[in-house]
């Protein structure tokens, strides 16, 4: 699982630098991102605290790798003996820190679980402190997905520090497709993605009339039927019962508010 640290140095480093750090869970390995000034901390909601040890040497990237490659057989291990003990759970995953002090295990399960004795025999297999994680099914997907339907790299596994919370009526005011299969993400929760335009456009939409407005034009008066918002264009129905769309320029005076719900659908 990646965090974000705020690491004390004793000298210059340069982005995209591999160093050992030390934390209060031990020796790990980690990347240079950038200074830690201050406007670059308050982005970070808890951030670890330690130290930079050194950069990575050669010796340092072959004991990682060696680390890495056991990785496998662990999270085949631990499915192994949860399986022995009966344990509602799914392995999605394993972190070795880099000085061997412990290995986390990230698990879904349905509901709580009592794994003292599966951890009790992990430590005796492995040797070392043992911590359980039980994660969500968006932290599952920080952890293992790849690519999203954009073609990128997905947010969560790149930079987003957190889950940000997304909602129906984020897609509702952006008309996008309400098609599960086409606005759910690697986790099959709502799209991330969904958050990053929403108060844009709700700042559009507050400087246009609600929907259910009476509205004065050059050609007469009309009734406000739905918002184009990115557009800033206004789909109403004329005195002669004509829909049209019209630009907010064209807006002269809003003789009544409505109550802005639309009863066209998106699409």
């Amino acid at each position: 699982m990646r965090t974000l640290g705020v690491m004390r140095a004793g000298q210059t480093f340069d982005y995209g630098d591999r160093v050992i750090t030390r934390t209060d869970r031990g020796t790990e390995f980690g990347v240079v991102l950038c200074e830690a000034t201050s406007a670059a901390v308050d982005q970070i909601a808890e951030p670890v605290d330690g130290k930079i040890v050194r950069l990575m040497s050669a010796d340092d990237e072959s004991q990682w790798s060696v680390q890495q490659a056991k990785t496998v057989d662990d999270v085949a291990l631990c499915s192994r003996l949860a399986q022995k003990l009966n344990l509602a759970m799914q392995v999605v995953d394993v972190e070795r820190l880099f000085g061997g002090e412990r290995v986390v295990f990230y698990f879904l399960s349905e509901s709580r679980v009592d794994f003292r004795g599966l951890v009790r025999e992990l430590a005796a297999e492995l040797q070392t402190r043992i911590e359980m994680r039980q994660i969500g099914v968006r932290d599952e997907a920080k952890l293992l997905a790849d690519y999203g339907d954009c073609g990128k790299p997905v947010c969560c596994n790149t930079h987003l520090s957190k889950m940000p919370p997304v909602s129906m009526r984020m897609a509702k005011l952006q008309k996008a497709t309400l098609d599960p299969s086409k606005i759910s993400g690697r986790c099959g929760r709502l799209k991330c993605c969904l958050r990053y335009e929403f108060d844009t456009y709700e700042e559009l939409q507050r400087q246009l009339p609600p929907v259910g407005s009476r509205i004065v034009t050059p050609d007469g008066t009309a009734t406000v039927l739905a918002h184009e918002i990115l557009a800033q264009q206004l789909l109403v129905q004329t005195e002669d019962n004509r829909r049209i769309l019209i630009g907010t320029d064209s807006v002269l005076a809003v003789t009544k508010r409505g109550s802005g719900r639309s009863n066209r659908s998106n699409r």
